[in-house]
């Protein structure tokens, strides 16, 4: 038998995480702890209200198969018994986690992926007035951060960008609208983007109204993050979206992430490896993934006041492995 260990854990932010859904102060967490033949393995998963999750819901989907993990369940039999989401994810890291350390091995050993010593990772400027974002912009770089994400909502937007690449000229800039923006007028923020050197623009539109991309000619790639769960959803995005964005949270876990990625590959989409706000345990199961993307947005852990132990070492704008 394998014992299992369902629960909640919350996690203090030192700063407010300010997005166009709303700000944060906490990280809310579900954890599934496994031990089997004396080895423990855990696997952590962030609910996300967008995707009408909660941690009551992801906790009684998780409780419902839990006969099932205590019999040994596999890795490929938990694909077909829960959906996509976070509820899967936290099950299918603690599944990886225990194989890799039955077996001895690092995660990324076990898969076959070896690691770079340092991983350029995305440090995010919340949303804030003009002089607040410029400001956060311009201490991130001078700490050296070389990739900067920006999160917008559907105001201000000239001013916030145009201060920040301003405040932070020599930095990568990738823009995160969540959702918040709208069809009309998009053309004209894509050119100004385009203008300011930004490299990326994720998700402007809400994920129901991406046929409003097609056949949009615009300057600069744009990135599905609410469009893009799993493989089922690549083909709707051709057409739309030139990058797609990657998080074990919307893929139900490490097995469909990386089926996910070979797959958007070798149809042509480039990647981005994302992340929730959430402890190293949750970014220590993403890192076989890190060698496949383009950029990497991984500062989640960053963002709390005190991180799991043993933390990955971040610095500012770079993770240490």
């Amino acid at each position: 038998m394998r014992s299992v260990n369902v629960y909640e854990e919350t996690w203090p932010l030192h700063t407010p995480f300010v997005i166009s859904r709303g700000a944060r102060s906490e990280a809310r967490v579900v954890v599934v702890e496994l031990e089997e033949d004396g080895i423990k393995a855990s696997g952590e998963c962030t609910p996300y209200a967008r995707y009408g999750e909660s941690e009551a819901s992801v906790m009684a989907q998780i409780m419902t198969i839990v006969p099932q993990l205590e019999n040994r369940l596999t890795r490929e039999a938990l694909q077909t018994l829960l959906p996509p989401g976070a509820a899967r994810n936290a099950v299918d890291c603690a599944l990886w986690d225990l194989s890799a350390r039955k077996a001895g091995r690092t995660l990324a050993n076990y898969t076959g992926v070896e690691l770079p010593k340092t991983v350029i990772t995305a440090q995010t400027v919340v949303i804030g007035t003009p002089e607040q974002m410029a400001a956060s912009a311009a201490a991130l770089s001078e700490k050296g951060a070389q990739l900067l994400k920006v999160k917008l909502d559907d105001h201000l937007i000239s001013e916030r960008l145009v201060a920040i690449r301003a405040a932070a000229p020599d930095a990568t800039l990738i823009v995160d609208a969540n959702e918040a923006w709208h069809s009309e007028g998009l053309a004209a923020r894509c050119q100004l983007l385009a203008d300011l050197g930004v490299a990326m623009l994720e998700q402007p539109l809400p994920a129901g109204d991406d046929d409003a991309l097609a056949n949009f000619i615009h300057p600069i790639p744009i990135c599905a993050d609410e469009s893009c769960h799993t493989r089922e959803n690549l083909a709707a995005l051709h057409g739309r979206y030139e990058m797609v964005n990657i998080k074990l949270d919307k893929a139900g876990g490490l097995t469909e992430a990386l089926a996910l990625a070979h797959e958007a590959s070798e149809q042509g989409f480039t990647l981005m490896l994302g992340c929730m706000i959430c402890t190293s345990r949750a970014i220590a199961a993403a890192l076989p993934l890190v060698n496949c993307v383009r950029f990497a947005d991984l500062d989640g852990p960053t963002w709390l006041a005190v991180d799991v132990e043993p933390p990955l070492h971040f610095t500012t704008g770079a993770l240490h492995l």
